[in-house]
């Protein structure tokens, strides 16, 4: 199947919302992606160096295993890595925030 193209993030962040609609595939998603930053922070401003290298691993390691064990679906990263990214920290921020609700009823979902 080929991939759908984009314009802007915009044009992309409801579709993103569509590949991640269980509510189980954003909660491993949104667990993932907090991990990820912790690991991240954690190797940037104590170490050791590889939890840098580590970060991104369980980042998207949770991300795709979410994609095959309960959406079902082939992740966005491997067609769309920037905006799959910045889909990923919008999503974790939203739900932090309390505005993952609305963001997702506005959106169809």
């Amino acid at each position: 199947m080929a991939a759908e193209r984009f314009s802007t993030f915009g044009e992309f962040w409801p579709h993103y919302l569509r590949e991640h609609a269980r509510p189980a595939t954003r909660a491993v998603h949104v667990g993932g992606t907090w991990v990820a930053l912790a690991v991240l922070l954690s190797g940037l401003l104590a170490g050791p160096w590889w939890l840098v290298l580590l970060a991104p691993v369980v980042g998207y390691g949770c991300a795709w295993v979410s994609h095959m064990l309960i959406e079902r679906n082939r992740p966005a990263t491997f067609t769309h890595p920037a905006w799959s990214l910045l889909g990923d920290l919008r999503l974790a921020w939203l739900a932090a925030t309390g505005r993952l609700g609305p963001e997702l009823r506005r959106n169809g979902l």
